[in-house]
């Protein structure tokens, strides 16, 4: 599907709507991670640079109730945001009505505006979750207010709501550009590119705790990987699918036949741990061993992948050029089970004329942790959007900005 990128589009003199991400983490009004608001900076400097005049919208959270409004406002949002350009970013206390048409009324080219929370519109109103269930009059009602609209939140991309389908419809029927942001850009280049195109030796590097999670990306890069090399908690049922004795393993027990039917599919390959590090409990602070091997004693519970598997993983991942990464090895939070992760990591780094992309909080974490996300060639932004991405699933915020 082809589509226009924000520097095609004329923005001098234009109003742009511009759909960004920026569901950060915040404590006590404090936001603990800025990284969604850094990456959205190439695509914001560009059109403030070029004489547009921005409106960004983005949800926060989940709202409920009026009890979460006071939490999860995007004031933050603007005053890291005004740090980080070192200009100023006027913050509307609301998404719709007079303040919000007045305040952008007055801005000058180059200015920059940040309405409030667009999941404030999932309550109180007589729709519903007007925002979340996409709402035709709040997606045209957004989109008359600008003249152009920017989607570079691939975040929400795996998600039809208003603030990004809603708008892209409106402004197509208004004969309006629509056009995708650098990141939306930059997610779609590479992450398509390793499901549909990639450059072998191809591995894909899988973790986190369901295999349910995840059985559609294996079943849509079996054909397409060299080697799927499984960590975390969801080895565990493929192991247990194979016959071993995986101890007070986390597994899915439901899902056992599902794994041997997938590893059945790939031949040999899926690549397994054979050897754990293994606690009686699920404690940084529980005592713990490496096996010898891939059985795991009954009173026991696998935390990380062990030594002779990070060497296994290792192996596999010499001369990979291309490398998908989601999900952590083991219980990455905990210090004492956090190795296997970040050695993997650390493989990725070393890797020479490889496309390295890296998706999921716990890998993200860990390539920030070694030093090496500027070594990887892309991390992306967007979680449960990566994964359905990586599935093979078209996804309704990027067919939206899509020429049709």
């Amino acid at each position: 599907m082809s589509k226009l990128i924000v520097s095609d589009v004329d923005v001098k003199d234009k109003k742009v709507l511009m759909r960004a991400d920026f569901n950060v983490p915040v404590k006590d009004g404090a936001i603990t991670n800025d990284n969604r608001i850094v990456a959205a900076l190439p695509t914001i400097k560009y059109i403030i640079d070029n004489g547009g005049k921005l409106i960004l919208l983005s949800h926060l959270g989940r709202i409920k109730s009026d009890a979460d409004k006071k939490a999860l406002t995007l004031k933050p949002v603007a005053q890291r945001l005004s740090e980080l350009l070192n200009k100023d970013v006027n913050f509307v206390p609301t998404n719709e009505g007079t303040q919000l048409e007045d305040a952008i009324a007055k801005m000058q080219d180059g200015d920059i505006l940040l309405m409030e929370n667009t999941r404030f519109q999932d309550i109180d109103n007589d729709f519903g979750k007007r925002e979340s269930k996409n709402d035709p009059k709040l997606g045209q009602y957004w989109a008359s207010l600008g003249d152009v609209f920017v989607n570079d939140a691939f975040g929400t991309a795996h998600r039809a709501h208003a603030s990004n389908v809603g708008i892209a419809d409106a402004m197509k029927a208004a004969d309006k550009p629509v056009a995708a942001g650098f990141l939306m850009e930059k997610e779609i280049k590479f992450l398509g590119n390793a499901v549909e195109n990639p450059v072998h030796p191809f591995v894909t590097i899988l973790g986190g705790a369901k295999v349910s999670d995840k059985i559609a990306v294996i079943e849509n890069l079996i054909p397409k990987s060299d080697h799927i090399l499984i960590g975390g908690g969801m080895a565990y049922t493929f192991l247990a699918a194979q016959g071993y004795k995986i101890g007070k393993s986390l597994f899915e027990a439901d899902r056992v036949e599902m794994a041997k039917d997938l590893l059945a599919k790939a031949g040999d390959k899926i690549v397994l741990p054979i050897d754990h590090v293994v606690a009686t409990e699920f404690s940084n602070d529980a005592p713990h061993e490496v096996t010898e091997g891939v059985d795991i004693p009954d009173d026991m519970m696998a935390l990380d992948i062990g030594p002779k598997t990070v060497e296994l993983f290792e192996d596999k991942l010499k001369g990979a050029k291309t490398v998908v990464w989601n999900g952590p090895m083991g219980a990455f939070e905990m210090s004492n089970f956090a190795n296997g992760t970040l050695q993997v990591g650390k493989a990725l780094g070393d890797l020479q004329d490889s496309t390295t992309i890296v998706g999921g909080g716990d890998s993200t974490a860990a390539a920030q942790q070694l030093g090496i996300a500027d070594k990887l060639s892309h991390i992306s932004t967007g979680g449960g959007a990566s994964l359905e991405y990586l599935e093979g699933k078209q996804l309704p915020g990027i067919a939206a900005i899509s020429d049709k």
